[in-house]
C-alpha cells in the first residue's frame, strides 16, 4: 500500500486497538548489568527476553526500520538501555505477530507516539557490476542465516533484497535491490570498516574478534570490496524513504 506524504500517526491509538495483539505480562527495567552485550531472544510460544536495548533499538525491532529512519525524541531513547521480559496472551511463533505485540508494548508502557512520513532522500542502488556476479546460488533450501562481524558478512541462502537490507545497516542509508537476481545465494564479504561503520557496528552490538579487519588497516572499503568480491556495486540515487518522527514518549514504569 502506497503511503502519502502527509503521513499518519502511529502509537497509542493504533497499538491499543482491539485487533492489535498484546503481551499478557511484561517486565521492563533499566539495565544495570556490567555485561553490555545485546540480547533479543524469542522463545517457544512467543515469549521474548531483551537485554541492553535502548528504546530506539526497540523501535527498530518493532517496526522493522533502521536507526537513520527515526527522527526526534529526547536523548535518552538512544542512550539508556532496558531489559524486558514479556509473555504473549496467546502462544505464537509468528514473528510478525510478535512485532505487533512489541509495538503495543511501546505504546502502552513508553507512551510512544510516532508520525510516519515518506521523503525523497539519497539512497544506494545495489546493481550487478559489468563483469557479472562472483557468487554462486545456494545449494541448500530453507531459511537463510547471516553472520555479521566487524568487517565481515557471511550469508547462507540469502536473496538480494535481504543482502541490500544488511548493507543498509553499515551505510546509514537505504539500499535498494536493483540487481534483477531472483535466486538465493551464498555470499561472503570482507572489508575495512571506516570510522562511521565502526560506530555502527558498536551501536549494533556486533563483537570484535572473529572477522575483524587486519590491524594494518589496509583492507578494501565496502564500496571497493563489493565489486572485487561479489561482482556487485553501489550507485547513488534518490528515492522514497520512510521516516518515523517521535511526537511523544515517556520513560516507562518498571512494572
Amino acid at each position: 500500500m502506497k503511503l502519502g506524504m502527509a503521513g499518519w500517526l502511529l502509537g497509542s491509538a493504533i497499538a491499543c486497538a482491539q485487533t492489535q495483539p498484546k503481551f499478557e505480562v511484561a517486565s521492563i527495567k533499566p539495565s544495570n548489568s556490567a555485561d553490555h552485550r545485546l540480547l533479543y531472544n524469542i522463545q517457544p510460544g512467543g515469549r521474548i527476553t531483551v537485554a541492553n536495548f535502548t528504546l530506539k533499538r526497540l523501535i527498530q525491532q518493532a517496526y522493522g526500520i533502521k536507526d537513520f529512519q527515526i527522527s526526534g525524541g529526547p536523548g535518552w531513547i538512544g542512550s539508556d538501555p532496558f531489559d524486558i521480559s514479556a509473555k504473549p496472551e496467546i502462544a505464537t511463533t509468528n514473528y510478525e505477530q510478535i512485532k505487533l505485540m512489541l509495538q503495543s508494548l511501546l505504546a502502552e508502557r513508553f507512551r510512544l507516539v510516532m508520525r510516519h512520513d515518506t521523503r525523497e532522500m539519497p539512497v544506494y542502488a545495489l546493481v550487478v557490476d559489468k563483469n557479472g556476479p562472483k557468487f554462486k546460488e545456494a545449494t541448500e533450501s530453507g531459511p537463510g542465516m547471516t553472520i555479521v562481524r566487524r568487517g565481515r558478512l557471511i550469508a547462507h541462502t540469502t536473496d538480494m533484497p535481504a543482502l541490500a537490507d544488511d548493507l543498509s545497516n553499515f551505510l546509514g542509508r537505504v539500499v535498494v535491490d536493483r540487481t534483477a537476481l531472483s535466486g538465493t545465494y551464498d555470499v561472503k564479504l570482507e572489508w575495512q570498516p571506516d570510522e562511521n561503520q565502526v560506530a555502527m557496528f558498536q551501536a549494533m552490538g556486533v563483537p570484535e574478534g572473529f572477522g575483524a579487519p587486519p590491524p594494518d588497516g589496509h583492507g578494501p572499503s565496502l564500496f571497493a570490496a563489493l565489486p572485487e568480491q561479489l561482482g556487485l556495486k553501489l550507485e547513488s540515487q534518490k528515492g522514497p524513504v520512510e521516516i518515523f518522527m517521535i511526537e511523544g514518549v515517556e520513560r516507562p514504569s518498571e512494572n
